[in-house]
């Protein structure tokens, strides 16, 4: 593949939202890089994939410890990418990691123990070629480790220069108000929460989306589609190609029951009247609440990437679209 020179107009193309009370803004559409950046995918399409991301503005890439498969590949691909493409551009971009699932073998290869944290960045770190990440997230809360401790670590890589910004992900409403006092009074701010959010997985408006305001915490989504159930993927049953039908795979195929099925075709019948597709109404219904600061998407292809940055241009609803929507997802 060629050498890459961005799109001149790619700040034209997007539009980005202040992350809580900081100084940093975000894209409305950021990129994870949970699956389809292992050593297992096409690594020219991956990379095809992160230009097209950049030429539309987006700034930011989401990465993990444990991305691949396997675990280190998707940072390891990243950091050759990175290399090749985007190293003129580093200061245009908020590359973000995390730790917190289990990594390597033995007592401090998971969760969140200062020794677990500082050691997992240094690799992330050393497999991206970066000497710092702009965000490293806490991946998970961690039952039985002090919660001063984790938060120390967090503190602690940004005064080792490591990360510019801290970030949590998974942690309830009265753990992040906790993880919040701890980090202000270290004088380290917590910037980011990313938990997961769609229009079938709601906790998040419970109390969760209140505390971030509360504490001007950003946030970020992650699992808009749930998995690809809001798209149009799933409407007559599971195709053979797809992560549902994959032995082992993240998705569970016994969720996909007729119930959710007929919710998602009438969702689907709304989104054509709107005139877009699913996966962009449900990014839309999103990015309505002003607190979710981003969304992460997550595709396997170019032309999933175009269609989820479409939704840029169609992302108001009207009172009636919202009360059918909430009137659908209340069926039995």
């Amino acid at each position: 593949m060629n050498s890459y020179t961005a799109a001149e107009d790619r700040y034209e193309k997007m539009e980005y939202r202040r992350c809580g009370k900081s100084g940093i803004l975000l894209p409305l559409l950021s990129l994870g890089l949970w699956h389809n950046f292992g050593d297992i995918d096409d690594y020219d399409n991956a990379r095809q994939i992160l230009r097209t991301a950049f030429d539309n503005g987006i700034t930011h890439f989401d990465l993990a410890n444990n991305y691949g498969p396997p675990y280190g590949s998707a940072e390891k691909n990243f950091g050759k990418i990175f290399a090749e493409d985007f190293k003129q551009y580093r200061d245009e971009l908020i590359i973000s990691t995390k730790a917190g699932w289990d990594m390597w073998p033995g007592p401090y290869g998971n969760f969140g123990s200062r020794k677990y944290l500082i050691a997992s960045l240094d690799q992330s770190l050393q497999r991206m070629g970066l000497d710092y990440v702009d965000i490293f997230y806490h991946h998970r809360p961690d039952p039985n480790t002090p919660l001063e401790e984790t938060m120390g670590a967090l503190d602690h890589i940004v005064r080792q220069g490591k990360a510019l910004y801290v970030g949590i992900s998974q942690y309830s409403a009265d753990g992040t108000a906790r993880a919040a006092k701890i980090l202000r009074q270290l004088g380290t701010p917590l910037l980011i929460h990313q938990p997961r959010y769609n229009m079938f997985d709601r906790w998040v408006e419970k109390s969760l989306l209140d505390t971030l305001e509360n504490e001007g915490i950003g946030s970020i989504a992650f699992s808009p589609l749930e998995q690809g159930i809001l798209t149009d993927k799933y409407l007559n049953g599971i195709p053979e190609d797809s992560r549902a039908a994959r032995e082992g795979g993240y998705l569970d195929k016994d969720i996909i029951t007729p119930q959710v099925v007929q919710k998602v075709q009438k969702l689907n019948d709304l989104a054509q009247k709107r005139g877009q597709s699913l996966a962009q109404m449900a990014i839309a219904w999103l990015l309505k609440d002003e607190r979710i600061t981003s969304v992460l998407i997550g595709v396997s292809r170019e032309s999933q990437l175009k269609d989820n940055l479409d939704v840029i241009k169609n992302r108001s609803f009207t009172e009636a679209e919202l009360k059918q929507i909430e009137q659908i997802l209340k069926e039995e």
